[in-house]
């Protein structure tokens, strides 16, 4: 078709800043660490790391940044598969937790850092009701299973929470349907629970999973 060998899987990774009740989030520490590691420990062919940007932990507050990425990556693109992963904390995990889906709700369980809590208000009015959900076409199985072979704790969930997680995700699986790039949210326990190292060995595992499924 014009061009030679497969293409190459570009990922933007995104994680969050504190909010309560996390006063250190691991996925600020893990986006902003990624580019260091992967420099180190280096990425299989064909996968490449684009960017890494942490984000406000705030719906609408990170609405803005989260867009503005979206569509700088996205307009910057060149013969390469798009994979937008986003990590948030679930503090109460053992193990990670790869997201199928999400919600058109938010439902925050306390308010975020900018103030903001809605209750069961729909995050896109048009999209339908607060039952309507988007599911991410990265081959959840495949992935898990790749994972589950290397040793690594994890969980297919298919309820991402009803709050920033959630909001993040929503928006940007409608974001993919657009622009025919691809969403995965994957939640990860706190340090104390999964320490560092193997967290930063996780992503970079993860990321030649998500790529070898492209």
């Amino acid at each position: 078709m014009g061009s030679e060998g497969p293409k190459v899987v570009t990922f933007h990774v995104t994680g969050f800043k504190k909010f309560h009740g996390v006063s250190e989030n691991p996925t600020e520490t893990i986006a902003t660490n990624l580019t260091d590691y992967v420099t180190k420990v280096g990425l299989p062919a064909g996968v490449k790391l684009g960017s890494c940007t942490v984000l406000e932990t705030a719906g609408e507050g990170a609405r803005p940044a989260l867009y503005k990425i979206f569509e700088a990556a996205a307009s910057n693109a060149n013969d390469e598969y798009i994979v937008w992963l986003h990590l948030g904390v679930n503090s109460g995990a053992q193990m990670f937790d790869i997201e199928r889906q999400a919600y058109n709700e938010a439902t925050f369980r306390c308010p975020d850092e900018f103030g903001w809590q809605p209750q069961q208000e729909t995050i896109v009015a048009t999209d339908g009701d607060i039952s309507k959900t988007k599911q991410t076409v990265c081959n959840v199985d495949a992935i898990f299973s790749t994972l589950k072979k290397k040793g690594f704790n994890l969980m297919i969930s298919d309820d991402p929470g009803r709050f920033v997680c959630n909001y993040v995700y929503y928006h940007s699986l409608r974001f993919v349907e657009q622009k025919e790039t691809k969403s995965l949210f994957v939640h990860v326990p706190l340090f104390s629970k999964i320490d560092e190292e193997t967290q930063m060995k996780f992503v970079v595992s993860l990321l030649e999973a998500v790529g070898a499924t492209c």
